[in-house]
């Protein structure tokens, strides 16, 4: 049994970030067992603590950065690669900046501080994610797969394809994580753009700080005015980048993830899949069931019962801004009498019935509306995608638009198999029951 891990003192790093040029430092603290990866924002009021898991990623393009409300941390998948390559589980980053420092556009000095600095082991048992079933995630023609490994490690191979450039060539490479081979073979390999790539970021202001003897800067002959510190040292940055951002599942991956031309986007998709599942399998764990709300916990919630409650269990929720539901719409429905004998589609009504009931429970979790009923006030931009039949399983989602004291407004969809089913912006109002 592994157990977990966190630093055995403190140690700091300075310098300038990769994006945005300003100075930034950062200092490294032991923290408890179970606290996992939490980044801290010690140069805004209130010290904001913004812990280093899927869905807090905030949308960037070409890196990595993590927020809570307006403020974020940017550009962390380095550090994180090496925290994930030195198996430290619980660690306090605290940042006095908006973007972590790249010293050298690499991961090795984030390596080097933490692997100085030294780890110790806690009492408490490690919590791994073992891969058990094959997951896919893709965009355009990029695609990465998710697959069991029994040998109990991460095992990343990385297909990148740039083989229309001269420079670069399509790179094919396999490692199986380990501390020792990361710190020579993983951490120097370098930040790479391509020269078109970098003259656009400059135009734009982006990393004017740096020139191409701090990064790789590849045109048609190879690196400008620098050279590569591995014939495929490319490839196997994208593979650090790939490490750094399967940490935001929050604990160690045990699997096999094959990549072609992933980026941080499609990276990120696969995270918060994989964080999905390992909260999952917290709840199966600690209640038996993979639902933060099963049947029973609902219908102390929603006043609704039979044939008219349509939602089997709530398996996601994000205090009061998001919650996902699962209705399993089988042929011994009631409405399938009438709708219709012989080709049976669940009434578009109803599927826009059960995205109000889950709303309804998401509107339930802040603590002054407990005890008060959503009540249906009106319904904007309704569309009915596609036909729901019996087999099916509807994925519900609702994300709060707007939350008053008496009035609330979230934007819903409805899931078959990824697919969107149906949508609506629905309002409500908020109403103490025994009024009703």
């Amino acid at each position: 049994m592994k157990l977990q891990r966190t630093i055995q003192g403190e140690g700091r790093l300075a310098g300038k970030g990769l994006f945005g040029g300003e100075e930034a430092r950062v200092s490294f603290r032991p923290a408890p067992e179970d606290a996992g990866i939490v980044f801290v924002r010690t140069d805004v009021a209130g010290a904001v603590r913004i812990a280093a898991v899927a869905p807090n990623v905030a949308e960037r393009s070409r890196r990595t950065s993590i927020k809570k409300g307006e403020i974020s941390v940017e550009t962390v998948e380095h550090c994180m690669a090496a925290i994930t390559a030195l198996e430290i589980d619980n660690l306090l980053v605290e940042v006095e900046g908006t973007e972590l420092p790249a010293p050298d556009c690499s991961s090795a000095e984030y390596f080097r501080v933490l692997k100085q600095i030294g780890v110790v082991e806690q009492q408490s048992p490690r919590r791994e994610l073992v891969i058990k079933k094959p997951l896919t995630v893709s965009a355009g023609d990029a695609t990465i797969y998710a697959l069991p490994q029994p040998d109990g490690t991460l095992n990343i191979t990385y297909d990148m394809d740039y083989s229309g450039h001269a420079g670069i060539g399509r790179q094919i490479y396999s490692y199986r994580l380990a501390t020792d081979s990361f710190e020579t073979a993983m951490a120097p390999a370098r930040t790479f753009l391509l020269e078109v790539e970098a003259r656009q970021f400059a135009a734009r202001g982006i990393g004017t700080h740096i020139s191409p003897k701090d990064l790789l800067v590849i045109n048609s002959d190879g690196p400008i005015k620098n050279s590569y510190r591995s014939p495929n040292e490319c490839v196997r940055h994208k593979i650090v980048d790939l490490i750094g951002d399967l940490a935001l599942v929050g604990r160690p991956v045990i699997g096999r993830i094959v990549a072609y031309k992933s980026g941080h986007a499609l990276n990120q998709q696969l995270a918060k899949k994989l964080y999905e599942q390992a909260q999952q399998q917290d709840r199966m764990e600690k209640f038996g069931t993979d639902a933060i709300l099963d049947i029973r916990r609902i219908q102390k919630i929603l006043p609704h019962r039979y044939p008219f409650l349509l939602v089997d269990k709530i398996v996601d929720v994000e205090g009061d801004t998001r919650i996902r539901g699962i209705k399993n719409v089988t042929f011994n429905e009631q409405f399938f009498q009438g709708h219709f004998p012989g080709t049976p589609i669940m009434p578009g009504v109803l599927i826009v019935e059960a995205m109000a009931q889950v709303s309804g429970l998401l509107f339930a979790q802040r603590l002054e509306h407990t005890g008060k009923l959503a009540v249906l006030l009106s319904m904007d931009n309704v569309k009915l995608r596609k036909a729901v039949v019996p087999g099916d399983q509807l994925v519900l989602t609702a994300e709060t638009v707007r939350l008053r004291r008496r009035t609330a407004h979230c934007k819903c969809t409805a899931l078959v198999d990824d697919v969107v089913a149906a949508e609506a912006a629905i309002k409500f109002m908020l109403v103490d029951d025994e009024k009703l």
